[in-house]
C-alpha cells in the first residue's frame, strides 16, 4: 500500500499553493484530466453552408460579370433577378479565406509621373512659367501676373498682368517673348506646373507650331517648379509690395519698377551676384574678369588680410538643373 502523500494531500491545496508561490488556478488546469487542446473539435453549426455551396458563391463573384463588383452589387443583383446565395458578409468571408478581399472594382488607375530633370547650360534653353493673384481693390479681386523666367540667366524675358487667367493670353506672351528671344525650333524646353493655363491645347499647340518642347511638374509637387516659385517669393517679400492694388494699372506700374530692378540691378545669390540681365546677355565673363583685377589690386596692397590663398570672385554655376538626376541611379 502506498502511503506517499503530496504535499496538498497534507497541508491542503491553498496552502501548498502558498507555500510555492503558485496559483490555485493554475493547479487545477493542470490536473485536469483533458486539456483544451485534447478535446474534440467543434462540429459546424448546421446552418452553415456547405462546401459545394461555398465554391458556387466564389465561382459566381468570380465570374466573368461579377470579377470587378463588390459583394454588395453582386448581392443586389442577384437579388433582382430573384436569386439568393448568401449574404453580403459571408460573401466577404468566403472571398478573405481565400485572400481575394481586395479592390475589385474596374477604377482609373492614375500613371506614374515621371520626374521632370531639367538641364541648363546657358540662356534660352529652359524658361520656367507660371502664374500668380496679386490683391485688387476689393475682396475676391484679383489680377494675374503671367511671368516667364530663364532658369539659367533667372531674367524675366516676359512678363504680362491681366485681369483673368486665361489660355489665349498665355499663348500671346508665349509668342511673342519666343519672337523677341529669338527662340529657334528646337532650342528651347518650356516647363510650367499643372494648370489649365499650363496643361491648355492652344498653349500646347502654339509649343509645337514654334518647334518649343513643353515639359510639366508633377501633380501636387511645388518642387518641381522651384525657380518659378522662388521668383514670386523675391517679388511679394520686397518692402514697397502692397497688401492690395487699386487698379489694374497700378499693378501694372509697380511690376515695371520691379522687373527692371530684378533684371537689371538685383545681385543674384545663385548668379555669383551677378545680376540676371549680365548673365543673360552673356556678358558674365568680363564682368568677373573685371572683379578678379579689383581683388587682384586688394591682394598686392595688403596680403596679410588674405590668410589662406588669394581673393576670387563668387563664380557662376554653368549647369542648372530641375530635379537633378540621382548619382547613385534609379533605385
Amino acid at each position: 500500500m502506498n502511503t506517499t502523500l503530496t504535499l496538498s494531500e497534507q497541508v491542503g491545496k491553498v496552502a501548498a499553493c502558498q507555500a510555492l508561490g503558485v496559483a490555485r488556478a493554475s493547479l487545477y488546469r493542470f490536473c485536469q484530466p483533458s486539456s483544451f487542446t485534447d478535446a474534440p473539435q467543434r462540429s459546424a453549426p448546421p446552418r452553415a453552408l456547405e462546401p459545394a455551396e461555398r465554391q458556387t458563391i466564389l465561382d459566381q463573384l468570380n465570374s466573368e460579370r461579377f470579377v470587378d463588383q463588390a459583394p454588395a452589387q453582386v448581392y443586389a443583383a442577384l437579388l433582382d433577378e430573384g436569386q439568393y446565395l448568401c449574404s453580403v458578409r459571408t460573401m466577404y468571408r468566403i472571398l478573405d479565406q481565400h485572400d481575394q478581399v481586395r479592390e475589385r472594382r474596374n477604377q482609373l488607375r492614375h500613371p506614374a509621373y515621371q520626374k521632370p530633370e531639367l538641364l541648363a547650360t546657358g540662356a534660352n534653353q529652359v524658361w520656367s512659367w507660371d502664374i500668380t493673384k496679386l490683391l485688387g481693390p476689393a475682396k475676391w479681386t484679383y489680377f494675374y501676373l503671367y511671368v516667364l523666367l530663364d532658369i539659367f540667366s533667372r531674367y524675366t524675358v516676359g512678363w504680362m498682368i491681366a485681369s483673368r487667367e486665361s489660355a489665349t493670353l498665355a499663348e500671346k506672351l508665349i509668342r511673342e517673348t519666343c519672337q523677341k528671344q529669338g527662340i529657334a525650333p528646337g532650342q528651347l524646353t518650356v516647363h510650367a506646373d499643372r494648370g489649365s493655363s499650363m496643361t491648355s491645347r492652344p498653349v500646347a499647340l502654339l509649343l509645337a507650331d514654334l518647334g518649343v518642347t513643353k515639359t510639366h511638374s508633377r501633380p501636387h509637387t511645388s518642387n518641381d517648379n522651384p525657380f518659378s516659385e522662388s521668383h514670386f517669393k523675391t517679388l511679394k517679400y520686397r518692402p514697397e509690395f502692397p497688401d492690395r492694388f487699386g487698379s489694374i494699372q497700378d499693378s501694372r506700374a509697380f511690376c515695371q519698377r520691379f522687373f527692371s530692378w530684378y533684371n537689371a540691378e538685383h545681385h543674384h545669390s545663385a548668379l555669383g551676384w551677378l545680376t540676371p540681365q549680365v548673365v543673360h546677355s552673356g556678358q558674365s565673363g568680363a564682368v568677373l574678369a573685371s572683379r578678379q583685377k579689383v581683388l587682384d589690386q586688394a591682394f598686392q596692397i595688403t596680403p596679410e588680410r588674405f590668410v589662406r590663398k588669394p581673393p576670387q570672385p563668387p563664380r557662376l554655376l554653368d549647369k542648372v538643373w530641375i530635379n537633378p538626376p540621382d548619382p547613385k541611379g534609379p533605385e
